[in-house]
């Protein structure tokens, strides 16, 4: 935040758990870096923080000197409400996105779901993503086999509560968010125990959450050759600034577009070790990287404004309006701040790049860097 003098001081970084060029180059170093040899300003991850009771700002990043690249629902429900935020960058990044049932359930593709019952998870938060992408995920797969949601029986997946739990005084977990359930909780229980007889999962925990289950995919939408099917909440990821930082700090944002860039390209040069980084960014293990984002993973994170993302990333809005994820429109063509995505190609074709920070540059004495 800026300090009373008006100097900004410190960025931060909402992590989010996807691979992205954003988390390489955070994962490098470089951004850390980069930062403090421009300005001595530096940069902190907004959500390492002991409190759970932080973790709903994941959806409110109302922070003036805050940036984040991840899933597209947050930002457009944050967007919705009116946070002042820019795109500056998207990129497409395939994941494990599967309808799966179990074998006795009789179910061995989409149109054997005629009839059958879906479990829809139920979150008790202000935006559930999840139910919004598991409820995308059914809809493009039962269209493409010409029914629709009046074809099946929805069910609601609600949370079973889990207590708080405090320890010397202090609340250690909340039971919601990173630090509580595992992400298919529900699902995995409504499944096993023949409450619903088919789910949607994503990303590497639910690839984990097929495996455990022993079930059988009846959709897999990730290798759909379609990318209107398999756009959801991380196809396509957003890079997003506050308004604020970029309209006052605009060679910061610069900067920051210039080390997401240069990571993206860089990664087409280094796959193994952007596997390794991306596992360490996500939490997971690098075979289970591999497998949920594919062996070409390294290809798939440059950053760019293109107009087939942009159009993709306004489908995905119209799908949360629809749906009333969202209540209010806006137009994600005047979202988009295309300007330090053309300063950056202008200085790339020209062949002039800015000097990018050497990783094995000597630090200030005291310098932390960025607390994970």
């Amino acid at each position: 935040m800026p300090n009373r003098s008006g100097r900004l001081n410190q960025l931060l970084y909402a992590r989010c758990p996807v691979p992205s060029p954003l988390a390489l180059a955070m994962q490098l170093g470089w951004i850390e870096e980069a930062m403090y040899q421009l300005a001595g300003i530096e940069v902190r991850s907004l959500f390492e923080s002991n409190n759970p009771a932080d973790m709903p700002r994941h959806f409110e990043i109302n922070q003036v000197n805050a940036f984040r690249q991840g899933g597209s629902a947050p930002v457009i429900w944050a967007k919705s409400k009116h946070q002042d935020t820019r795109v500056i960058g998207l990129t497409w990044t395939d994941e494990y996105q599967t309808l799966i049932a179990l074998p006795q359930s009789g179910i061995h593709q989409v149109k054997d779901l005629r009839g059958r019952r879906i479990g829809l998870p139920q979150h008790n938060i202000q935006l559930d993503h999840s139910r919004a992408a598991a409820l995308r995920g059914f809809c493009v797969m039962l269209e493409s086999e010409g029914l629709s949601l009046k074809d099946v029986d929805i069910i609601d997946l609600p949370d079973h509560e889990i207590p708080t739990q405090v320890r010397d005084g202090q609340v250690v977990s909340t039971g919601t968010g990173r630090r509580g359930r595992y992400s298919y909780s529900s699902e995995i229980h409504a499944i096993s125990h023949g409450l619903v007889d088919a789910v949607y999962v994503k990303d590497v925990r639910g690839a984990q959450a097929t495996h455990l289950l022993g079930a059988q995919v009846i959709a897999d939408i990730n290798h759909h050759p379609d990318p209107y099917i398999r756009l959801n909440n991380c196809t396509p990821r957003p890079l997003t600034v506050n308004t604020w930082l970029l309209d006052h700090y605009p060679h910061l944002v610069d900067c920051l577009l210039q080390q997401t860039y240069t990571a993206g390209e860089w990664a087409l040069r280094h796959p193994d070790e952007t596997l390794s980084l991306l596992s360490r960014e996500v939490g997971w293990s690098e075979s289970w990287v591999s497998y949920a984002y594919g062996k070409e993973v390294h290809r798939s994170l440059q950053l760019d404004l293109s107009q087939e993302n942009i159009k993709r990333l306004g489908l995905y809005k119209d799908f949360l309006l629809k749906y009333h994820f969202i209540e209010q429109d806006f137009s994600v063509s005047q979202w988009i701040d295309p300007e330090p995505m053309e300063r950056l190609l202008k200085q790339l074709k020209h062949g002039n790049k800015r000097s990018r920070v050497l990783l094995n540059s000597k630090r200030p004495a005291g310098f932390s860097g960025l607390i994970h």
